[in-house]
């Protein structure tokens, strides 16, 4: 072969490589100290605390927590069988509320094949029965027409569809075809912009359906969609390397690795992605539990669609706990909040020590008297739902920014403000 040959070969073989989606090994101590901060997360033992999706993210990951994560799993078990078989904590068995949403139920799903169980027996029917019907009134909900919404959410449905799907059980093509639609039609918008980890789910659903053949005569649609779900995606890829933002990008590129798009630089994306996350990694963005579960199956070259098929024998380095010290001097900074949606408006400076979250800064401002909160516990943390005694409504929520005008892609758990900053608590509709 001449020189040109062998330049063409070279190039062939570069092109080839740009058209696939794969993300390089990253430092192991980066991926431990990101392991380690879940482990905090592992002794939150209550029900509505609990979360599925450590246990996942970490048998995904190249990580274990040994005897703390089979535990984990454990009281897992114990807790969603008891809430969902009818068996509450309580002797009146009238808790309604101790029962998890359906999105917990899918993650608990997912959490059970990720230690290559399949659910199977009366409990596990009666499991898989309740997911379905979960989907059957969502499906209702949408309509005929397809005009409503789901009473959760297109991510939570999505979620759903996945979960059975990586236990091989089949859905009803109808089921199917309203997730089909929306993303088709593109009702998984919000405020006009793409919710990128909306559509990555999806795509992870219709994924696994397509590997398992599960509903053959929606075969062509699940293909074409996929493939929109990728373009969609990729157009979505900021200046910076994110897929939407930093916290959608993990789920984004779980669909996106191994896939293959001739003609386009899906390569060059994700390793761009792969540069933006790992920044943002080392900047410490990443301290929600959710987020980090989405993040460190990608850092192994997993996806949950791998758990069709898990390998539970694949080795996994151990965490250590990390015992940290308190620093000996703590400097005080001053917080505005700030609440134009109610009348009279509410405004006043907080004082909190350095490092606080913006949940402190909440506390603190009620310990104060003058200002009233209400939360709802949900996987990705306290979720804000009434500020000074204003419930969200329907289609409303209370939107957190930085003045001026910056929405926090962080929650009230995670977000850490600075000195002088002032925060806004605005009802907003979606």
């Amino acid at each position: 072969m001449g020189h040109l040959g062998v330049l063409l070969f070279l190039l062939g073989g570069l092109g080839a490589l740009a058209d696939i989606c794969e993300i390089p090994q990253v430092d192991s101590k980066l991926v431990e100290r990101l392991g380690q901060r879940l482990l905090p997360w592992m002794d939150w033992l209550s029900l509505e605390h609990l979360n599925p999706s450590i246990y996942v993210g970490l048998r995904l990951s190249s990580l274990q927590a040994g005897a703390r994560e089979a535990f984990y799993l454990h009281i897992l078990k114990l807790s969603y069988q008891h809430s969902l078989l009818g068996l509450t904590f309580n002797d009146d068995n009238s808790d309604y509320q101790d029962k998890p949403s359906m999105g917990q139920l899918a993650l608990y799903l997912l959490a059970l094949r990720a230690n290559c169980e399949l659910v199977e027996g009366r409990k596990g029917d009666r499991l898989v029965s309740q997911l379905k019907r979960f989907l059957e009134d969502e499906k209702k909900a949408i309509g005929h027409n397809n005009k409503g919404q789901p009473h959760t959410s297109y991510y939570q449905y999505g979620l759903g569809i996945l979960a059975l799907c990586v236990h091989q059980k089949r859905l009803h093509d109808s089921v199917v075809g309203k997730l089909l639609y929306a993303v088709e039609h593109e009702q998984h918008l919000r405020q006009g912009h793409l919710s990128v980890d909306t559509v990555a789910m999806a795509g992870l659903a219709f994924t696994c359906l397509e590997h398992s053949n599960l509903n053959p005569n929606r075969k062509h649609q699940i293909t074409r969609a996929i493939e929109n779900i990728r373009e969609k995606i990729l157009k979505a890829q900021t200046p910076e390397g994110y897929f939407g933002n930093v916290y959608s990008t993990p789920l984004a590129l779980q669909l996106l690795m191994k896939s293959s798009m001739p003609g386009v630089e899906l390569g060059t994306a994700c390793l761009k992605a792969r540069a933006a996350l790992l920044a943002s990694v080392q900047d410490g963005a990443f301290q929600n539990a959710l987020m980090i579960s989405q993040l460190l199956p990608v850092l192994n070259g997993k996806s949950y669609v791998d758990l069709i098929s898990p390998d539970c024998e694949a080795p996994r380095v151990m965490l250590k706990p990390v015992v940290e010290t308190p620093s000996p001097t703590q400097e005080v900074i001053s917080v505005v909040l700030n609440v134009p949606s109610v009348s009279p408006p509410y405004i006043n400076s907080i004082s909190v020590p350095a490092g606080s979250s913006l949940e402190d800064v909440l506390k603190k401002a009620q310990k104060l008297r003058g200002f009233m909160y209400g939360t709802q516990n949900t996987l990705s943390g306290p979720f804000l739902t009434s500020v000074m005694g204003k419930e969200a409504g329907e289609r409303e929520f209370w939107q957190l920014l930085r003045a001026p005008d910056t929405p926090l892609l962080q929650g009230i758990a995670e977000y850490t403000p600075k000195d002088g900053e002032t925060i806004e608590l605005r009802l907003a509709t979606w």
